[in-house]
């Protein structure tokens, strides 16, 4: 099932500007802070350099510029997160996708290699292994992705054939071509697989049941007419 959403839904799921989760996502762990920490007192360093050298005319622009980059530790995450979203902001056309898990499975991805020496005194790069979940899903079109995610301890619950939904972008107005899709979401088991949270997900979960609501609404009408032919033929 593939459903087109306006663009104003879109740009709601989408935001902009960073999330909450999407903030934390970037912040990352205590290395990825201590890099931007590092950058920032650099940037520092370099315009009290330039201060220096070049006077007292510059000051304006160095305190300015210096308490930006003083807090480049801290505003960082909110600028990578908006960027992120706005790869996916590009696209003109964007759909509700209902399918269904067709394969799951587990892999390990190097994440980084750290070098040490062994006994005998010589080098060795380590790799540094993350187990993946590879989540292959698919619809009755013929329209198939398979999204590979950090792994979590709720994916344990995942399986071939339970219902998946995402969103999907195009350039098409038809979504002929699909492009780019977002997390997955397996409502059976309330799960995300993701290896960034792009959506809205609370917002998300609202559509995906006014969605489901709707096509039941549909379904009872459809059965009301039946039943309403079916009385008008016997005579009742």
């Amino acid at each position: 099932m593939l459903i087109p959403l306006t663009r104003e839904t879109f740009q709601e799921l989408i935001p902009a500007v960073a999330t909450g989760a999407q903030y934390k996502y970037i912040w990352g762990k205590p290395p990825d802070f201590l890099r931007r920490m590092l950058i920032s007192a650099v940037i520092v360093v370099l315009l009290l350099v330039v201060y220096n050298l070049a006077g007292s005319d510059f000051a304006p622009f160095v305190l300015i510029t210096g308490l930006i980059a003083g807090l480049y530790w801290l505003w960082g995450p909110v600028l990578w997160a908006s960027l992120r979203n706005a790869e996916f902001r590009k696209f003109q056309y964007c759909g509700f996708w209902q399918g269904r898990v067709l394969d799951v499975y587990i892999t390990d991805e190097v994440t980084s290699q750290e070098e040490t020496v062994n006994q005998k005194g010589q080098l060795v790069i380590v790799d540094n292994l993350e187990p993946r979940i590879n989540l292959e899903v698919g619809d009755k079109t013929g329209f198939t992705t398979t999204l590979r995610a950090p792994l979590q301890k709720n994916h344990q619950g995942i399986a071939v054939g339970q219902a998946a939904l995402m969103l999907v972008m195009s350039n098409q107005e038809d979504l002929g071509i699909i492009s780019k899709v977002s997390d997955i979401y397996i409502p059976s088991r309330n799960v995300w697989v993701s290896d960034y949270p792009y959506l809205r997900r609370d917002l998300f979960v609202e559509i995906s049941e006014q969605i489901k609501k709707g096509r039941k609404k549909k379904g009872g009408d459809r059965d009301d007419r039946t039943r309403e032919v079916k009385r008008r033929r016997e005579g009742f």
